[in-house]
């Protein structure tokens, strides 16, 4: 074989194997966005069904993300007088009535049986993580009367590699890690769960809880296509080599 037919072989597999890539690399964007909108679909049911009962402890165990999150619960419990944390957040995925920069108003709450569950009690709003703000907004939620809570069980966060470190001393987060919350505080064993909840509302409106959405980000019939073209495009430039290049 010449040099010149050497280099159209290698140059033709090379061109056939970039465009099986990009081509598989679309077909997975296809099926990942098949998978979203399964997931959305069975987000948003759980989201507008009626809540069911808080699983037994005896069941903790056995939740998972994949099934059980969102799921709208209602239970009977009391905040404590434990300590509160906040999560720093700028606005909110799952809530259209929450804007600008805050905090969440995480309390651990004693069942009746005596486990605690950890409640995001609602939205703060202010623009300095005022410690003093979110503990003139808790402190009359602890009454040690049981209150009737609807709410979402949700999982913990995990904290990405940019997201800043937590600071105890000021009892700050900013990624929603309930266990870790926990741990740090003293609230003792807690459910491997918290809860985001939707009522009951203060008088005061603050914390704000409130009902969640499902707002995922669905882009993968554009990525799909990006990929399709990237092939078609590798094709293209391949048809074109070759014909300025005979044999």
């Amino acid at each position: 074989m010449t040099a010149a037919g050497r280099r159209r072989l290698g140059f033709g597999v090379f061109t056939l194997a970039m465009v099986a890539v990009f081509t598989a690399l679309g077909l997975w964007q296809l099926q990942r966005r098949l998978e979203k909108h399964a997931l959305i679909a069975a987000l948003t049911e759980r989201l507008a069904a009626a809540p069911e009962a808080l699983p037994l402890p005896s069941q903790w165990n056995a939740l998972r993300p994949e099934k059980d999150e969102f799921r709208r619960v209602d239970f009977k419990a009391s905040f404590t007088s434990a300590r509160d944390a906040m999560v720093y957040s700028s606005g909110s995925a799952v809530r259209d009535d929450i804007s600008g920069p805050g905090t969440w108003a995480f309390m651990p709450a004693r069942l009746a049986s005596g486990e605690t569950v950890v409640v995001n009690a609602g939205f703060v709003q202010n623009t300095m993580q005022d410690r003093g703000l979110e503990d003139r907004a808790v402190k009359p939620l602890v009454t040690g009367e049981p209150v009737t809570m609807t709410g979402y069980i949700r999982f913990a966060e995990t904290e990405g590699l940019l997201t800043p470190a937590e600071n105890p001393a000021k009892r700050l987060w900013f990624a929603r890690d309930h266990l870790a919350m926990a741990t740090s505080l003293g609230w003792g064993e807690v459910a491997p769960f918290y809860v985001d909840l939707e009522q009951p509302v203060p008088p005061g409106g603050i914390p704000k809880p409130g009902p969640l959405q499902v707002r995922l980000k669905d882009d993968h019939l554009q990525y799909a296509i990006t990929w399709f073209a990237l092939a078609a495009a590798v094709v293209i430039a391949f048809l074109a080599w070759w014909r300025r290049h005979p044999g």
